[in-house]
């Protein structure tokens, strides 16, 4: 276990990074939407290395002790990396959007500060949305100390709790779901708008090829938006532990794992970027 965790770890630490430092380094990656992927790809860098790391020494030293700031630091970060994720990959669909649909507008419409203005937004309000909640359940009091999951997830932690959890736990629910289905409306109207200005395209100028750069974008959202949809909002009478154990793991190793293999095979640019460096 140790060794198969390892090497998936180092390869999406390795592919994460590349694809960054291939973005930032090939003025023909310069655009808005390698931008927001540059963005992804560290976030899922980050993703994966708040929850792998610390069970990398689980699985060498047998230590599975974690001090208790620690627990609380890696639950805030994990959630909030998260977040940021689904909140990504929203922004990702606007751009997606924006290029399909205005293609002569789009430099004029998703211009540097735009750009930015949308990555401060996606930093900033998981940040706000998580701040409470979080102060809240560190200083609350404990009756056991012994969390039934591989990393601090918060559903796992509240059980440990003395007092009643019923307003926390409905704060929590409501930001997620609100976060959620915000995102997956944004998303879903702007894929509506994508499929309806691909249709109209005449067959001869290339839409099956405008429809494939859209391909990696929406694998990546089945998998990140497919993971949080089943643990946010299936019923509590559903809850299952190990089945909670197996969705995370997806969302915290797999999708990290792919991201850089889903963009890169996916993406004819990235593609041929890759291929001017491996022939010098």
């Amino acid at each position: 276990m140790f060794t198969a965790l390892l090497l998936v770890y180092i390869v999406t630490l390795v592919g994460n990074i590349l694809i960054a430092v291939l973005i930032c380094s090939d003025y023909r990656l310069h655009s808005p939407m390698y931008f927001f992927l540059v963005c992804f790809s560290i976030v899922e860098t980050i993703l994966s290395s708040s929850v792998v790391p610390k069970l990398l020494v689980i699985f060498i030293t047998e230590e599975i002790a974690i001090s208790k700031v620690g627990c609380f630091a890696q639950s805030y970060l994990f959630y909030f990396i998260s977040t940021s994720d689904f909140l990504l990959l929203t922004a990702m669909s606007i751009d997606r959007c924006v290029a399909i649909c205005y293609p002569l507008r789009y430099s004029s419409i998703m211009i540097k500060s735009i750009c930015i203005y949308l990555m401060i937004g996606c930093l900033i309000t998981p940040f706000i949305c998580l701040l409470y909640p979080t102060i809240l359940i560190t200083k609350l009091p404990y009756c056991g100390n012994v969390i039934n999951h591989f990393f601090c997830e918060s559903a796992a932690m509240l059980k440990l709790i003395c007092v009643d959890t019923s307003l926390l736990k409905l704060n929590t629910i409501f930001t997620s779901v609100l976060i959620l289905i915000g995102c997956l409306i944004i998303t879903t109207i702007s894929y509506i708008i994508i499929v309806a200005t691909i249709i109209r395209m005449p067959r001869d100028t290339g839409r099956q090829k405008t429809f494939s750069t859209c391909v990696s974008h929406l694998t990546m959202l089945s998998l990140v938006f497919g993971s949080a949809i089943f643990i946010v909002i299936r019923p509590p009478k559903d809850y299952s532990v190990e089945t909670d154990k197996v969705v995370n793991l997806v969302s915290t190793v797999l999708a990290p794992l792919l991201n850089p293999f889903v963009y890169t095979l996916r993406n004819q640019k990235v593609k041929e970027c890759i291929q001017d460096i491996v022939k010098k």
